[in-house]
């Protein structure tokens, strides 16, 4: 699990949705406002009711792309913050990898 210090303040959320870029894929939208701060880049999960009805399995994909995210917040750009918003349910924790990694490529 990605710890609270690198994940976004819901004030921040509302500043990415406002000022923010984004780039999207088949599973994941990432929303993100860039800066020059030298800080860690913070990232979150958002998995609206849209994609899962259930709290608890909403809860269980924020999980899943917190785990998957790990390996890659060195590649994010530093002083970034940004929002990943799931399109759907994803068929396996690989597929969210895949996913991030398509997203790094372009935001790179």
């Amino acid at each position: 699990m990605l710890l609270k210090k690198r994940r976004i303040s819901k004030k921040e959320v509302d500043l990415v949705f406002k000022r923010g870029r984004s780039v999207s894929s088949a599973l994941l939208t990432f929303k993100f406002v860039s800066s020059n701060h030298p800080t860690p880049a913070r990232t979150s999960f958002i998995a609206p009711k849209s994609v899962a009805k259930d709290a608890a399995k909403r809860n269980s994909l924020r999980r899943l792309g917190y785990s998957a995210l790990e390996k890659y917040m060195s590649q994010f750009p530093s002083g970034a913050i940004g929002v990943f918003l799931f399109k759907k349910v994803p068929s396996s924790n690989l597929e969210i990898e895949n996913e991030i990694k398509s997203i790094l490529h372009k935001i790179n």
